[in-house]
């Protein structure tokens, strides 16, 4: 269910979920993607019917780039 045009209220609704191959065994602060939507949801891994921001194609594209080239500070 959207909640509007930038968030989904209950991110269990959508299918497609997965971790990304750099996550710990531990599962701990992972965040999750889902694929074959035409944006990019992501939640929580331990939140699974929590929330979910969706990202543009281009804006995660963007974000996952700046966090390789380390461009974000943090």
């Amino acid at each position: 269910m959207l909640s509007n045009e930038h968030t989904v209220s209950d991110a269990s609704t959508l299918t497609g979920w997965f971790k990304s191959s750099y996550s710990g065994g531990t599962n701990d602060n992972c965040v999750e993607i889902a694929s074959g939507h035409p944006t990019v949801p992501v939640r929580d891994s331990k939140d699974r019917s929590g929330p979910a921001v969706l990202f543009s194609v281009n804006g995660w594209t963007s974000f996952v780039g700046a966090l390789k080239n380390g461009n974000l500070d943090g």
